[in-house]
């Protein structure tokens, strides 16, 4: 493992942490694996707000489209045993279809480019108005016609991808479920995944939550129903390790996987760009794109109550996946604001002796910052920021309690002088940053409650 990489899994957890209590959600897993291993688990929060059970990191989530990418994989393994090719068309392998779906070719469903409805005409099972639909009822979505013409753009469809399930069951001849979690979960090595709900009786399970707005209150949901036919578009069950685990397998490089170095290149390959204004793909059931010059695969989740994001980031080996338990949450960015911490921490390297001991988050009136040594440097991180390295500023160590501004911006306080004041035992009490004066949380707090609160003097003032 690379050192800086390190200081990344040291921070992050942190930084998470904050983020999650400032946006007031319920719980957050975090899991990152770097070349087939886990190097961090983290969970913070709850996992039931009724309750008040803590989330731990064997809690599973509804991981929702994150599914998609279990189900190309079974395509592609069957490709690989020349059981299937993926210029099929979904009318070999299943009947019923209306005769354009039947011309769909594997590729055209597993790329979102058959131009399929994206949920039918009434897709009130997402929201809790009715039960998902069973084979039947998906039959009948399937039986009319594609709503444009295949193959001209990116159309994302959750019952295209559901067809694929049908094509693995007609061609194995067993269950999608039976199928998937023996020849795609259990042959990666996944142990605490299963491809639909409900979770096995006594597994920890994250209840979902809705959103804040417009109750101004979260109220818990099952969450654990089953998706029937829509499973094999959006029903897995994990934890963020397994999740992360199976998407650092994909990766091209990857040691060891379920599929061929040549099927995760079809997988991860940028088939057709997403109409958006981020540059944004989408592969063989996997989105892609670029955060700075760090390209990224992985896919994201958003099923009632639950929101979910990973990002495998080939050149550093590592993936990051990042689970919220409500509708309203925060994932995608704080996925991407993890990889912009990385980026930042790998560029400056590794801490050098002298300034490791800088370390720890200092609180003044407007909030807290974070100082991360990191290469000859004290970076500093501001922790309510979607990215907490954005414009940082950082110093340089000139003794054992005091350093210079060597990076800011024109805005900052370039130049100046960082201290650290300890009191008679010798514990750092205050970092004074040029002309800021920082402590702990508490103190923090009861400088605004002095300064502003019923008994302040500013409160008196006229």
């Amino acid at each position: 493992m690379d050192r800086w990489l390190r200081t990344a899994l040291d921070y992050i957890p942190s930084w998470l942490d904050f983020q999650v209590r400032e946006a007031q959600q319920p719980g957050c897993l975090l899991a990152i694996v770097h070349d087939g291993k886990v190097v961090l688990e983290h969970a913070t929060g709850v996992a039931n707000l009724d309750t008040g059970e803590k989330l731990t990191p064997r809690h599973r989530f509804r991981i929702a489209s994150h599914t998609k990418a279990f189900t190309a994989a079974g395509i592609l393994k069957l490709r690989e045993q020349k059981r299937l090719g993926l210029d099929d068309p979904a009318g070999k392998y299943v009947t019923g279809l209306h005769p354009r779906v039947a011309e769909a070719r594997l590729a055209q469903l597993l790329s979102h480019s058959a131009g399929l409805t994206r949920d039918g005409e009434d897709a009130g099972w997402f929201v809790g108005r009715k039960p998902y639909p069973a084979t039947r009822e998906l039959m009948e979505i399937l039986s009319a016609p594609p709503v444009i013409e295949p193959g001209t753009r990116l159309k994302y469809s959750n019952p295209g991808f559901a067809l694929l399930g049908l094509v693995i069951e007609n061609v194995t001849g067993q269950s999608y479920r039976r199928w998937i979690e023996r020849e795609i979960v259990a042959a990666a090595g996944l142990r605490e995944t299963q491809a639909d709900g409900p979770p096995k009786r006594g597994t920890p399970f994250a209840r979902g939550h809705t959103a804040m707005v417009p109750l101004g209150r979260r109220l818990v949901l099952k969450g654990a129903e089953p998706l029937r036919a829509i499973a094999p578009a959006g029903g897995i069950v994990s934890t963020a390790a397994d999740t992360a685990l199976f998407y650092n397998q994909l990766a091209p490089g990857a040691r060891h996987s379920v599929l061929s170095r040549a099927s995760r290149r079809d997988m991860v390959h940028r088939h057709w760009r997403n109409q958006s204004q981020l540059e944004t793909f989408y592969g063989y059931g996997m989105m892609s794109g670029s955060i700075g010059s760090w390209n990224w695969f992985g896919h994201g989740g958003g099923l009632f109550g639950y929101v979910s994001r990973t990002l495998t980031l080939p050149d550093a080996g590592a993936t990051i996946s990042i689970f919220s338990n409500c509708s309203d949450g925060w994932c995608g960015a704080w996925a991407e604001g993890a990889v912009n911490a990385m980026r930042t921490l790998a560029a400056y390297g590794a801490p050098r002796r002298r300034v490791q001991g800088w370390a720890g988050r200092w609180w003044s009136e407007w909030g807290p910052f974070d100082l991360v040594p990191a290469g000859n440097k004290v970076l500093v991180a501001t922790p309510g920021f979607i990215n907490p390295f954005l414009d940082h500023g950082a110093f340089e160590p000139s003794g054992r309690d005091t350093g210079k501004i060597t990076v800011s911006t024109g805005y900052g306080s370039f130049g100046q002088t960082v201290r650290r004041v300890r009191n008679k035992r010798g514990k750092v009490v205050e970092v004074q940053f040029a002309g800021g004066r920082a402590w702990s949380e508490a103190k923090a707090a009861a400088s605004l409650e002095r300064l502003f609160g019923s008994g302040g003097k500013l409160r008196r003032r006229r």
